[in-house]
């Protein structure tokens, strides 16, 4: 295999890769033994004809994609080792010459990681955020455990009110005709929950038990049922029963119940302490981004848009996988929120600039200060990651690769960079 290295502009580089004759001709012998079992020759068993025979009645280039996919990865990984480039992106690769018999050549464009030209990043100025607990959050914090330990009672004498939960028979009308989707019985509905369209919920308080009403609502203009967007809608609503949320009385023993003390006062104490605890982590690193921020604004570097690329790239797998462990595939998401991978895309680019630019500045920073991690350290950044995944520290050793390790040290290095901007900063 051999290699050139042209640089291009805005921190991009073609990689031109050249594979033997040699190493190309046993890729299309792999790809023969791959695909000879799915290939039909009159006169041959299924698998049995020879490669010779297959290349005279489709043409030599019937394996040379498989081929190329054969050759290509290991390659370009071999060439970007050799070049000794801090690759950024994925890469975008172009065959230039796929012949039998010759070299096999092809090109990489991939993008590298650009030079920082920081400015002053020490005794960079921020506001001073005051940090303090509102007995409103205390209540509102209190409120939502009184939630979690409420039960379920009957309501008979009073007719639906705002967070009530309720069944309900309801039809659906546009235009007079009753609509696909639009009629369900014994549906349960909180009210507030905005999970119906417009003001339907709305018009359900004041409603008794039996009561039969109608209720006018307009759909969304950008709504998923197409024939439906934008248009009123009449719903004939039945309500069956009505239940609400009976809260447990703000006393001591509702502090015993929920909590490790005695008295109200000791727990509202606590629940004061872990909000004050929150929000007092909350304005760290809301002061961390407002200091890298300002840092960002006084560096200089040119980006490669194939770097952005791959963050948003990286970002959209990332939520994707997110999305699976809640059940939805990101199909489904799109479909319920009108997006597609382009829109999202769209979205996500913004942060991942904005993460790219974090970073580069960062690892500047532990470039100009010298910051380096004690190998004691590593070892104990490794020891906590063997305890989160629930491994022995060994184990984890032998799977983590030498490149991952480096990231790991680099990471712990970027916090100390972190660290060492927000410690130089000056409140104002």
């Amino acid at each position: 295999m051999s290699l050139q290295v042209e640089k291009l502009e805005k921190n991009m580089v073609k990689l031109t890769i050249e594979a033997t004759a040699e190493e190309f001709e046993a890729a299309i012998q792999k790809a023969y033994v791959k695909n000879k079992g799915k290939i039909n020759v009159q006169g041959f068993r299924k698998g049995k004809a020879p490669r010779a025979i297959i290349e005279k009645l489709y043409g030599p280039s019937i394996f040379y994609e498989d081929a190329a996919n054969i050759v290509i990865p290991d390659a370009y990984d071999k060439a970007a080792e050799e070049s000794g480039l801090d690759i950024v992106s994925r890469p975008e690769v172009d065959v230039v010459q796929i012949e039998k018999g010759k070299s096999f050549i092809f090109t990489a464009e991939v993008a590298v990681k650009p030079e920082v030209t920081l400015g002053d990043y020490k005794g960079i100025e921020v506001e001073k955020t005051l940090v303090e607990v509102s007995e409103e959050e205390i209540t509102a914090e209190i409120d939502k455990v009184r939630d979690q330990n409420s039960r379920v009672i009957n309501v008979e004498d009073r007719p639906v009110a705002d967070k009530d939960m309720t069944v309900i028979d309801f039809e659906g009308f546009v235009d007079g005709v009753p609509f696909e989707g639009g009629k369900a019985e014994d549906y349960s509905l909180t009210i507030g929950s905005h999970s119906f369209i417009d003001t339907f919920e709305d018009q359900l308080i004041g409603k008794a038990i039996g009561e039969e009403t109608e209720v006018n609502v307009t759909f969304p203009e950008e709504y998923h049922a197409a024939e439906l967007a934008g248009k009123p809608a009449l719903f004939k609503v039945k309500v069956k029963e009505i239940k609400a949320k009976e809260l447990p009385e703000l006393d001591d023993e509702f502090a015993q119940d929920v909590s490790e003390f005695d008295t109200l006062e000791e727990y509202k104490a606590d629940v004061k302490a872990t909000i004050l605890e929150k929000k007092e982590k909350e304005a760290k690193t809301a002061k961390e981004d407002k200091v890298v921020d300002k840092i960002i604004e006084k560096a200089t570097m040119e980006i490669p848009d194939a770097m952005i690329e791959t963050q948003v790239r990286q970002m959209a797998d990332d939520f994707a996988q997110r999305i699976q462990s809640q059940g939805l595939t990101i199909e489904q998401y799109f479909q319920f929120t009108g997006l597609d991978s382009a829109k999202l895309f769209d979205q996500m680019r913004p942060q991942a600039v904005k993460r790219i630019q974090s970073r580069l500045v960062l690892e500047a920073v532990v470039k100009a200060e010298n910051i380096t991690v004690a190998d004691e350290d590593v070892e104990k950044e490794l020891t906590q990651m063997a305890e989160t995944y629930k491994m022995e520290v060994d184990k984890l050793k032998e799977l983590i690769s030498e490149k991952e390790k480096e990231q790991i040290v680099m990471d712990m290095a970027v916090q100390k960079a972190v660290d060492l901007i927000v410690e130089a900063a000056v409140e104002v």
